[in-house]
C-alpha cells in the first residue's frame, strides 16, 4: 500500500498503459482520477468501481486547457490535495515524414506535448508536494523507426519537459521523471501492428517480440508497477530521472553478432 491516501490524476488511464497504471495504484491504496476523451473511460471506470475502489473519471480533451482545469478543479473539491500526476495520454500514426499532413503532425504535437503541458499547468497549483510522472518512450529519445517522426519528436521533447520541470521544482518538493517504455502490450502497439501489415498484424508483434532479449512485449502491469515506484516516497530521492523499461529492447548492438 505504498500510496494509500494518496490522490492521484492518470491521464489516458480507460485502457492501455494508463489502464494498468489505474490498476496498480488503486492496489497500493490511491484514489485516482481518470481524464481521457475515449468512451471507454465510462466503461473503464464503472468496471473499478464495482471493485469498491475510490475511482473519478472525466471524459476530457487535454487539449482543452479549459476543460482539463475544470476538471482538476473538481476533483481538488473533491478530495483536497493533488499528490500525484501521471502524463500518460499520447498517440501514434505511422506516416512517412514527407508524407505527413500539417494536421497530423500538428495531432502528435497537440496531445503528446501540449496536452501534458496544459494538464501539468491546471494541477500545479493544487500540489503542495508530489510526484510528477511522465510518459515519454525508447522512441525519440533512444531509437525510432520508419514513419514515427511525429512521435519520436514528441516523446525526445517530453524528456526535456521533464528535465526543464524537475529543476523547477525541486525547491517545492515535487518530483519530476520520466517513464521510457519499450514496447508494452497496448491497444498503441496492436494499431501501430495494422498499420505495418493489415493482413496480418500478429506477424509484426512476434517480429518485436524476437528483437527484444527477453522475446516477449511487456505488460501495462509491469509499466504500472514502475509509475506507482516513482509515484511513491519510495523514490524520494529521484527527480529528473528518465526511466527504460523494454526488456532490453535497446540492449542488442547488432542482431546477428556474439555467440
Amino acid at each position: 500500500m505504498k500510496l494509500k491516501n494518496k490522490v492521484a490524476i492518470i491521464t489516458g488511464g480507460a485502457m492501455g498503459n494508463g489502464l494498468g497504471i489505474a490498476k496498480v495504484f488503486l492496489k497500493e491504496g490511491a484514489k485516482i482520477a481518470i481524464l481521457d476523451y475515449n468512451e471507454k473511460i465510462f466503461e473503464t471506470v464503472n468496471e473499478l468501481k464495482s471493485q469498491n475502489y475510490e475511482i473519478l473519471g472525466y471524459k476530457v480533451d487535454i487539449r482543452d486547457f479549459d476543460k482539463v482545469n475544470e476538471a482538476i478543479k473538481d476533483i481538488s473539491n473533491k478530495w483536497g490535495n493533488i499528490d500525484i500526476l501521471v502524463n500518460n495520454a499520447g498517440v501514434c500514426r505511422l506516416k512517412p515524414f514527407l508524407e505527413m499532413e500539417d494536421d497530423l503532425r500538428d495531432f502528435h504535437f497537440d496531445i503528446n506535448i501540449k496536452g501534458s503541458w496544459n494538464v501539468t499547468k491546471a494541477t500545479l497549483p493544487y500540489m503542495k508536494k508530489g510526484s510528477i510522472v511522465n510518459l515519454s518512450s525508447v522512441t525519440g529519445p533512444l531509437v525510432a523507426d520508419s514513419g514515427e517522426v511525429a512521435y519520436a519528436t514528441t516523446k525526445a521533447a517530453l524528456i526535456g519537459f521533464t528535465k526543464g520541470l524537475a529543476a523547477e521544482l525541486a525547491s517545492q518538493n515535487i518530483r519530476v521523471n520520466a517513464i521510457m517504455p519499450g514496447y508494452i502490450m497496448t491497444p498503441m502497439v496492436e494499431g501501430m501492428a495494422k498499420e505495418t501489415n493489415p493482413e496480418k498484424p500478429q506477424n509484426v508483434i512476434d517480429g518485436i517480440a524476437q528483437g527484444i532479449p527477453m522475446k516477449r512485449l511487456g505488460t501495462i502491469e509491469e509499466l504500472g508497477n514502475l509509475a506507482a515506484f516513482l509515484a511513491s516516497d519510495e523514490s524520494s530521492y529521484l527527480t529528473a530521472s528518465c526511466i527504460v523499461i523494454d526488456g532490453g529492447s535497446t540492449l542488442p548492438e547488432t542482431m546477428t553478432m556474439g555467440v
